[in-house]
């Protein structure tokens, strides 16, 4: 008799854990996304991080719903479209750029969030530091404020002469502190004087260029996402003032821009899925430690740098990952 009721609860025990597993494996996971975009953009960061999660796995409608919301261009708006994702109870929410991190870090302490394409965790707050972020936060960084030295070392190759550089800056964003500071430092290397060009709005960037070219002859465009989002606009006022300008993302070049050198924002969307994997499957973000980018990549369109009426150095072309002819 006893030997019956062992083998009963033996059974009951395979079978709930079988249930168990059941359970898990046809959860469907829910994912806030904090798009900068509008709904009719097909954001290349979107479509690159499902690419991430098909390839782990992940099929939307089946194991994950992604949630998307949409700032449309508006920084403003990430506060309450982060909020909205907490009510949703969503499981983890990914947060490209300083500005959706920092709004979705300010609605929860207990969602986990990944970021992705922020360039100064640290100095924003985002996390304590990249071995250890700490808290319900981690993701990829896109070391922008890094790369100043090497974009205004690409300027200073490309201009004959090359003395005063335009910083075009958004100061509320707190990337740019960072940003100045690093950039005047491989100014005064270089022997450049930087000058520089603050707006808060998009509505000031007209303003901003008006009789910019009489001051400087160059534009070095701080990678943040006011001017991500805005970047045609200043694609043609840098044109218009026949200023040769460099950015952080191909994005740039790929609109009409002249050059960009950074990360390789693909890749780093692609791989923000497996930070989201991870999590899914257990993992707390304050043990996984902030990815840096190692694949970067210097794009140059040959388009408007004849029509700003200069010539590419070959040194620079050869090392271009890309020439947009």
């Amino acid at each position: 008799m006893l030997s019956r009721r062992l083998f009963l609860v033996s059974t009951g025990t395979l079978i709930l854990a079988h249930q168990t597993r059941a359970e898990q494996s046809a959860k469907v996971w829910r994912i806030g996304y904090l798009s900068r975009a509008a709904p009719n953009d097909s954001p290349y960061d979107v479509e690159a991080f499902r690419e991430g999660l098909r390839t782990l796995g992940y099929v939307e409608g089946q194991n994950i719903l992604i949630e998307l919301r949409f700032a449309e261009g508006r920084l403003e708006a990430f506060p309450a479209l982060a909020e909205e994702l907490v009510q949703l109870k969503v499981d983890v929410i990914v947060s490209p750029w300083t500005p959706a991190a920092r709004a979705a870090k300010g609605a929860t302490t207990s969602i986990p969030i990944v970021f992705v394409a922020v360039s100064d965790p640290v100095g924003s707050g985002l996390v304590a530091s990249l071995p250890h972020p700490g808290g319900n936060i981690t993701g990829i960084t896109d070391v922008g404020i890094d790369l100043a030295a090497k974009r205004l070392d690409l300027l200073k190759q490309l201009v004959p002469r090359l003395k005063r550089v335009a910083a075009l800056g958004h100061p509320a964003d707190t990337v740019w502190e960072s940003t100045w500071r690093e950039a005047q430092a491989a100014a005064r290397q270089l022997r450049i004087d930087l000058v520089p060009v603050l707006v808060t709005t998009p509505d000031q960037l007209e303003t901003a260029f008006a009789g910019l070219n009489r001051r400087v002859q160059a534009l070095f465009v701080a990678p943040q996402l006011l001017f991500s989002v805005h970047r045609q606009n200043i694609i043609e006022l840098a044109s218009l003032a026949r200023l040769p300008a460099i950015y952080e993302s191909r994005r740039y070049p790929d609109a009409g821009g002249l050059m960009s050198y950074g990360a390789n924002y693909r890749v780093l969307y692609r791989n923000a899925a497996r930070y989201v994997d991870k999590i899914l499957k257990g993992a707390r973000p304050a043990d996984l430690p902030v990815e840096q980018p190692t694949d970067y990549e210097l794009v140059i369109n040959l388009k408007t740098a004849k029509a700003l009426g200069l010539t590419i150095p070959q040194s620079i072309l050869l090392s271009a990952k890309e020439v947009i002819r």
